[in-house]
Protein backbone atom coordinates (compact mmCIF):
# COMPACT_ATOMS: atom_id res chain seq x y z
CA UNK A 1 0.00 0.00 0.00
CA UNK A 2 1.23 3.75 -1.07
CA UNK A 3 2.61 5.20 2.16
CA UNK A 4 1.77 8.98 1.43
CA UNK A 5 0.80 10.65 4.51
CA UNK A 6 -2.76 12.35 5.27
CA UNK A 7 -2.47 16.44 4.26
CA UNK A 8 -2.36 17.31 7.80
CA UNK A 9 1.13 15.62 8.20
CA UNK A 10 1.88 15.79 4.75
CA UNK A 11 5.11 18.92 4.34
CA UNK A 12 5.55 18.73 0.91
CA UNK A 13 3.15 19.83 -1.74
CA UNK A 14 4.19 19.67 -5.80
CA UNK A 15 3.23 21.28 -8.80
CA UNK A 16 1.10 24.22 -7.03
CA UNK A 17 3.29 27.19 -7.11
CA UNK A 18 0.66 29.53 -8.87
CA UNK A 19 -2.14 28.73 -5.81
CA UNK A 20 0.34 28.75 -3.06
CA UNK A 21 1.74 32.45 -4.49
CA UNK A 22 -1.98 33.26 -5.13
CA UNK A 23 -2.30 32.53 -0.87
CA UNK A 24 0.51 34.49 0.04
CA UNK A 25 -0.09 37.47 -1.82
CA UNK A 26 -3.73 37.71 0.51
CA UNK A 27 -1.86 37.09 3.32
CA UNK A 28 0.74 39.61 2.52
CA UNK A 29 -1.39 42.17 1.50
CA UNK A 30 -3.07 42.58 4.66
CA UNK A 31 -6.62 42.30 3.17
CA UNK A 32 -6.72 38.18 2.90
CA UNK A 33 -10.27 36.85 2.23
CA UNK A 34 -11.99 35.23 5.40
CA UNK A 35 -13.00 32.50 2.77
CA UNK A 36 -11.47 29.88 0.12
CA UNK A 37 -12.79 27.77 -2.17
CA UNK A 38 -9.63 25.25 -2.92
CA UNK A 39 -10.91 23.70 -6.49
CA UNK A 40 -9.96 20.95 -8.45
CA UNK A 41 -9.72 17.16 -9.29
CA UNK A 42 -9.91 14.87 -6.67
CA UNK A 43 -6.35 13.89 -5.41
CA UNK A 44 -3.87 16.62 -6.99
CA UNK A 45 -3.37 18.39 -3.37
CA UNK A 46 -5.94 20.69 -2.51
CA UNK A 47 -6.43 19.55 0.73
CA UNK A 48 -2.84 19.39 1.54
CA UNK A 49 -2.51 22.98 0.27
CA UNK A 50 -5.27 24.05 2.57
CA UNK A 51 -3.20 22.07 5.68
CA UNK A 52 -0.25 23.81 4.36
CA UNK A 53 -2.01 27.46 4.59
CA UNK A 54 -3.75 26.51 8.07
CA UNK A 55 -0.39 26.13 9.71
CA UNK A 56 1.33 28.89 8.27
CA UNK A 57 -1.38 30.80 9.39
CA UNK A 58 -1.33 29.19 12.87
CA UNK A 59 1.81 30.43 12.86
CA UNK A 60 1.48 34.09 12.51
CA UNK A 61 2.90 34.08 8.47
CA UNK A 62 5.50 31.46 8.91
CA UNK A 63 9.09 31.43 10.30
CA UNK A 64 9.88 34.51 8.41
CA UNK A 65 10.58 36.79 5.53
CA UNK A 66 13.33 36.26 2.73
CA UNK A 67 16.67 36.93 2.85
CA UNK A 68 16.48 40.42 4.58
CA UNK A 69 13.63 40.08 6.25
CA UNK A 70 9.98 41.54 4.90
CA UNK A 71 7.06 39.41 3.89
CA UNK A 72 7.23 35.71 4.18
CA UNK A 73 7.90 34.04 0.78
CA UNK A 74 6.85 30.69 1.22
CA UNK A 75 4.45 28.57 3.30
CA UNK A 76 6.56 26.01 4.39
CA UNK A 77 6.40 25.20 7.88
CA UNK A 78 8.92 22.79 9.01
CA UNK A 79 7.83 19.19 10.40
CA UNK A 80 9.64 20.06 13.84
CA UNK A 81 7.73 23.13 14.33
CA UNK A 82 5.01 22.98 17.05
CA UNK A 83 2.49 24.38 15.45
CA UNK A 84 3.33 21.62 12.54
CA UNK A 85 3.13 19.03 15.41
CA UNK A 86 -0.18 20.05 16.74
CA UNK A 87 -1.86 20.21 13.76
CA UNK A 88 -0.84 16.68 13.15
CA UNK A 89 -1.36 15.20 16.04
CA UNK A 90 -4.70 17.05 15.92
CA UNK A 91 -4.31 19.16 18.94
CA UNK A 92 -4.35 22.60 17.74
CA UNK A 93 -6.66 24.51 20.05
CA UNK A 94 -7.19 27.33 16.61
CA UNK A 95 -8.03 25.11 13.90
CA UNK A 96 -11.18 22.97 13.18
CA UNK A 97 -11.34 20.22 10.63
CA UNK A 98 -14.62 19.27 8.98
CA UNK A 99 -14.78 15.76 7.38
CA UNK A 100 -17.54 13.15 6.71
CA UNK A 101 -17.88 11.19 10.61
CA UNK A 102 -18.28 7.85 11.25
CA UNK A 103 -21.71 5.61 10.39
CA UNK A 104 -20.96 3.30 13.31
CA UNK A 105 -19.32 3.05 16.50
CA UNK A 106 -16.86 0.65 15.56
CA UNK A 107 -15.78 3.31 13.27
CA UNK A 108 -15.78 0.97 9.89
CA UNK A 109 -17.46 2.72 7.71
CA UNK A 110 -18.02 6.40 6.97
CA UNK A 111 -21.02 8.59 6.40
CA UNK A 112 -22.02 9.13 2.65
CA UNK A 113 -22.00 13.24 3.71
CA UNK A 114 -21.20 15.83 5.96
CA UNK A 115 -24.28 16.48 7.86
CA UNK A 116 -25.26 19.36 10.07
CA UNK A 117 -24.46 17.60 13.46
CA UNK A 118 -20.89 17.84 11.59
CA UNK A 119 -20.88 21.79 10.96
CA UNK A 120 -23.06 22.98 13.69
CA UNK A 121 -20.00 24.09 16.35
CA UNK A 122 -17.72 25.94 13.15
CA UNK A 123 -19.77 29.44 14.00
CA UNK A 124 -19.12 29.38 17.95
CA UNK A 125 -15.61 28.48 16.95
CA UNK A 126 -14.98 30.62 15.06
CA UNK A 127 -16.56 33.38 17.53
CA UNK A 128 -13.90 32.57 19.69
CA UNK A 129 -10.82 34.60 20.74
CA UNK A 130 -8.22 32.73 18.71
CA UNK A 131 -6.47 30.61 21.74
CA UNK A 132 -3.34 31.48 20.88
CA UNK A 133 -3.77 35.33 19.54
CA UNK A 134 -3.83 34.86 16.12
CA UNK A 135 -6.52 33.30 13.85
CA UNK A 136 -8.91 30.71 13.90
CA UNK A 137 -9.24 28.61 10.96
CA UNK A 138 -11.43 25.88 10.06
CA UNK A 139 -10.89 23.69 7.19
CA UNK A 140 -14.16 21.22 5.59
CA UNK A 141 -12.80 18.36 3.51
CA UNK A 142 -14.97 18.13 1.30
CA UNK A 143 -17.10 21.31 1.28
CA UNK A 144 -19.02 18.98 -1.64
CA UNK A 145 -20.07 16.19 0.83
CA UNK A 146 -22.28 18.37 3.06
CA UNK A 147 -25.61 17.34 2.60
CA UNK A 148 -28.19 20.68 2.36
CA UNK A 149 -28.71 21.23 6.27
CA UNK A 150 -25.36 21.44 6.51
CA UNK A 151 -24.23 23.64 3.37
CA UNK A 152 -26.89 26.01 5.09
CA UNK A 153 -25.11 25.84 8.40
CA UNK A 154 -22.34 27.14 6.61
CA UNK A 155 -23.47 29.56 4.51
CA UNK A 156 -24.53 31.48 7.89
CA UNK A 157 -21.17 31.52 8.86
CA UNK A 158 -20.16 32.93 5.48
CA UNK A 159 -22.61 35.49 5.21
CA UNK A 160 -20.97 37.30 8.87
CA UNK A 161 -17.82 36.06 9.45
CA UNK A 162 -16.01 36.76 12.07
CA UNK A 163 -12.69 38.66 12.77
CA UNK A 164 -9.45 37.09 12.23
CA UNK A 165 -11.30 33.59 11.44
CA UNK A 166 -10.41 31.90 8.11
CA UNK A 167 -12.63 29.39 6.24
CA UNK A 168 -10.91 26.97 3.72
CA UNK A 169 -13.19 24.91 1.66
CA UNK A 170 -11.82 21.59 -0.33
CA UNK A 171 -14.06 21.39 -3.40
CA UNK A 172 -13.48 18.24 -6.69
CA UNK A 173 -17.04 19.47 -8.23
CA UNK A 174 -17.85 23.37 -6.84
CA UNK A 175 -20.27 23.64 -9.38
CA UNK A 176 -22.52 21.57 -6.96
CA UNK A 177 -22.37 23.79 -3.94
CA UNK A 178 -25.03 26.68 -3.31
CA UNK A 179 -24.44 29.07 -5.54
CA UNK A 180 -24.37 31.66 -2.20
CA UNK A 181 -21.53 29.38 -1.01
CA UNK A 182 -19.23 30.18 -3.82
CA UNK A 183 -19.88 33.80 -4.12
CA UNK A 184 -18.65 34.24 -0.61
CA UNK A 185 -15.42 32.49 -1.34
CA UNK A 186 -12.08 33.53 -3.26
CA UNK A 187 -11.83 30.82 -5.45
CA UNK A 188 -8.52 29.19 -6.54
CA UNK A 189 -8.20 26.68 -8.88
CA UNK A 190 -5.55 23.99 -8.63
CA UNK A 191 -4.68 22.76 -12.14
CA UNK A 192 -3.74 18.74 -12.31
CA UNK A 193 -0.15 17.80 -11.83
CA UNK A 194 2.15 17.50 -14.89
CA UNK A 195 2.30 14.04 -15.90
CA UNK A 196 6.36 13.99 -15.15
CA UNK A 197 5.40 15.13 -11.33
CA UNK A 198 2.61 11.92 -10.81
CA UNK A 199 5.70 9.56 -12.40
CA UNK A 200 8.25 10.86 -10.28
CA UNK A 201 5.61 10.91 -7.03
CA UNK A 202 4.56 7.88 -8.12
CA UNK A 203 7.95 5.83 -7.94
CA UNK A 204 8.42 7.54 -4.64
CA UNK A 205 5.44 5.80 -3.42
CA UNK A 206 6.04 2.53 -5.14
CA UNK A 207 9.63 2.00 -6.02
CA UNK A 208 8.77 -1.75 -6.57
CA UNK A 209 7.02 -0.10 -9.81
CA UNK A 210 8.78 -0.59 -13.52
CA UNK A 211 9.12 2.14 -15.46
CA UNK A 212 6.32 0.72 -17.89
CA UNK A 213 3.87 0.35 -15.20
CA UNK A 214 5.05 3.98 -13.75
CA UNK A 215 4.09 5.72 -17.06
CA UNK A 216 1.10 3.94 -18.04
CA UNK A 217 -0.23 4.63 -13.84
CA UNK A 218 0.77 8.40 -14.52
CA UNK A 219 -1.46 8.22 -17.79
CA UNK A 220 -4.77 6.62 -16.01
CA UNK A 221 -4.42 9.50 -12.95
CA UNK A 222 -4.60 12.29 -15.52
CA UNK A 223 -3.19 14.54 -13.22
CA UNK A 224 -4.35 13.30 -9.77
CA UNK A 225 -1.46 11.37 -7.94
CA UNK A 226 -4.07 10.31 -5.31
CA UNK A 227 -6.08 8.93 -8.13
CA UNK A 228 -2.98 6.86 -9.46
CA UNK A 229 -1.89 5.93 -6.14
CA UNK A 230 -4.84 4.17 -5.54
CA UNK A 231 -5.11 2.92 -8.85
CA UNK A 232 -1.66 1.29 -8.22
CA UNK A 233 -2.84 -0.26 -4.40
CA UNK A 234 -5.83 -1.93 -6.32
CA UNK A 235 -3.97 -3.52 -9.18
CA UNK A 236 -5.33 -1.18 -11.15
CA UNK A 237 -3.70 -1.19 -14.48
CA UNK A 238 -3.85 -5.16 -14.26
CA UNK A 239 -7.25 -4.58 -14.62
CA UNK A 240 -7.22 -1.65 -16.76
CA UNK A 241 -5.47 -4.60 -19.22
CA UNK A 242 -7.59 -7.50 -18.27
CA UNK A 243 -10.87 -4.64 -19.29
CA UNK A 244 -8.86 -4.46 -22.44
CA UNK A 245 -8.06 -7.48 -23.36
CA UNK A 246 -11.86 -8.65 -23.07
CA UNK A 247 -12.95 -5.66 -25.52
CA UNK A 248 -10.09 -6.89 -27.79
CA UNK A 249 -11.88 -9.45 -28.83
CA UNK A 250 -14.99 -7.46 -30.01
CA UNK A 251 -16.88 -7.33 -32.21
CA UNK A 252 -17.44 -10.98 -30.67
CA UNK A 253 -16.84 -10.88 -26.71
CA UNK A 254 -15.07 -14.00 -25.17
CA UNK A 255 -18.18 -14.80 -22.87
CA UNK A 256 -16.56 -17.54 -20.46
CA UNK A 257 -13.59 -15.00 -19.83
CA UNK A 258 -16.13 -12.15 -19.73
CA UNK A 259 -18.20 -14.24 -16.99
CA UNK A 260 -14.61 -15.35 -15.66
CA UNK A 261 -14.01 -11.47 -14.71
CA UNK A 262 -16.97 -10.91 -13.58
CA UNK A 263 -17.05 -13.37 -10.33
CA UNK A 264 -13.55 -12.26 -9.67
CA UNK A 265 -14.53 -8.68 -9.26
CA UNK A 266 -18.23 -8.81 -8.07
CA UNK A 267 -16.61 -10.97 -4.81
CA UNK A 268 -17.83 -8.99 -1.32
CA UNK A 269 -14.49 -9.38 -1.07
CA UNK A 270 -13.31 -7.42 -4.08
CA UNK A 271 -15.10 -4.28 -3.15
CA UNK A 272 -12.87 -2.21 -4.33
CA UNK A 273 -12.18 -4.37 -7.41
CA UNK A 274 -15.98 -3.95 -8.55
CA UNK A 275 -15.52 -0.02 -8.20
CA UNK A 276 -11.88 0.44 -10.17
CA UNK A 277 -13.73 -1.58 -13.11
CA UNK A 278 -16.46 0.17 -13.22
CA UNK A 279 -14.58 3.74 -13.13
CA UNK A 280 -12.05 2.23 -15.53
CA UNK A 281 -14.54 1.16 -17.93
CA UNK A 282 -16.74 4.35 -17.35
CA UNK A 283 -13.51 6.41 -18.07
CA UNK A 284 -12.45 4.50 -21.06
CA UNK A 285 -15.78 4.73 -22.75
CA UNK A 286 -15.59 8.30 -22.03
CA UNK A 287 -12.29 8.40 -23.57
CA UNK A 288 -13.12 6.81 -26.51
CA UNK A 289 -15.83 9.13 -27.02
CA UNK A 290 -13.43 12.28 -26.76
CA UNK A 291 -11.28 10.65 -29.14
CA UNK A 292 -13.68 10.31 -31.79
CA UNK A 293 -14.91 13.91 -31.41
CA UNK A 294 -11.05 14.81 -32.19
CA UNK A 295 -10.49 12.12 -34.95
CA UNK A 296 -8.08 10.58 -32.71
CA UNK A 297 -5.89 13.44 -32.96
CA UNK A 298 -3.59 13.86 -29.64
CA UNK A 299 -4.61 10.76 -28.32
CA UNK A 300 -1.89 8.73 -26.18
CA UNK A 301 -2.18 5.12 -25.32
CA UNK A 302 -1.85 3.85 -22.01
CA UNK A 303 -1.42 0.30 -22.96
CA UNK A 304 0.17 -1.14 -26.20
CA UNK A 305 -2.80 -1.08 -29.09
CA UNK A 306 -5.54 1.06 -27.46
CA UNK A 307 -5.67 3.38 -30.20
CA UNK A 308 -6.13 0.51 -32.81
CA UNK A 309 -8.95 -0.61 -30.44
CA UNK A 310 -10.44 2.39 -30.33
CA UNK A 311 -10.39 3.14 -34.17
CA UNK A 312 -12.13 -0.07 -34.77
CA UNK A 313 -14.30 0.85 -32.15
CA UNK A 314 -15.32 4.18 -33.67
CA UNK A 315 -15.40 2.41 -37.48
CA UNK A 316 -18.40 0.35 -36.19
CA UNK A 317 -21.00 2.75 -34.85
CA UNK A 318 -21.40 6.50 -34.94
CA UNK A 319 -19.91 8.74 -31.98
CA UNK A 320 -23.54 9.60 -31.11
CA UNK A 321 -24.14 5.84 -30.48
CA UNK A 322 -21.46 5.64 -28.57
CA UNK A 323 -22.50 8.33 -26.62
CA UNK A 324 -25.84 6.72 -25.36
CA UNK A 325 -23.82 3.65 -24.43
CA UNK A 326 -21.70 5.82 -22.14
CA UNK A 327 -24.65 7.47 -20.55
CA UNK A 328 -26.09 3.83 -20.42
CA UNK A 329 -23.21 2.24 -18.52
CA UNK A 330 -22.97 4.98 -16.03
CA UNK A 331 -26.33 4.75 -15.07
CA UNK A 332 -26.15 1.07 -14.65
CA UNK A 333 -23.34 1.11 -12.56
CA UNK A 334 -24.77 3.98 -10.17
CA UNK A 335 -27.84 2.14 -9.67
CA UNK A 336 -25.69 -0.59 -9.07
CA UNK A 337 -24.12 0.89 -6.31
CA UNK A 338 -27.15 3.02 -5.22
CA UNK A 339 -29.81 0.42 -4.51
CA UNK A 340 -27.27 -3.08 -4.25
CA UNK A 341 -28.30 -4.95 -7.57
CA UNK A 342 -25.94 -7.47 -8.68
CA UNK A 343 -22.13 -6.59 -9.51
CA UNK A 344 -21.82 -8.81 -11.56
CA UNK A 345 -24.70 -8.79 -13.69
CA UNK A 346 -24.24 -5.36 -14.05
CA UNK A 347 -20.52 -6.02 -15.14
CA UNK A 348 -21.54 -8.46 -17.80
CA UNK A 349 -24.39 -6.33 -18.85
CA UNK A 350 -21.91 -3.34 -19.98
CA UNK A 351 -19.92 -5.64 -21.93
CA UNK A 352 -23.13 -6.64 -23.51
CA UNK A 353 -23.90 -3.42 -24.30
CA UNK A 354 -20.80 -2.73 -26.19
CA UNK A 355 -20.52 -5.69 -27.92
CA UNK A 356 -24.23 -5.09 -29.56
CA UNK A 357 -22.91 -1.94 -30.78
CA UNK A 358 -20.01 -2.72 -32.26
CA UNK A 359 -21.70 -5.63 -33.79
CA UNK A 360 -23.79 -3.36 -35.51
Amino acid sequence: MSDIPHPRDNPELFGHDAAEAALLEGWNSKRLAHAWLLCGPKGIGKATLAYRFARFVLAGGGEGGGLFGGSPESLNIRPDHPVFRRVSSQGHADLQAVERGWSDDKKTKLKNEIVVEDVRGIGGFMSLTPAEGGWRVVIIDSADEMNRNAANAVLKILEEPPRNALMLLVSHSPGQLLPTIRSRCRRLMLQPLPEPTVAELLGHHHPELGAADISALAKLGEGSIGKALALADEGGLDLYRDVLNLLNGLPRLDIPALHAFGDRVARPENDGAFRTVTELLVWWLARLVRAGGRQGRGMTEVVPGEAALIGRLLAAASLEHWLEVWEKITTLFARTEAVHLDRKQAVLGAFLSVERLARR
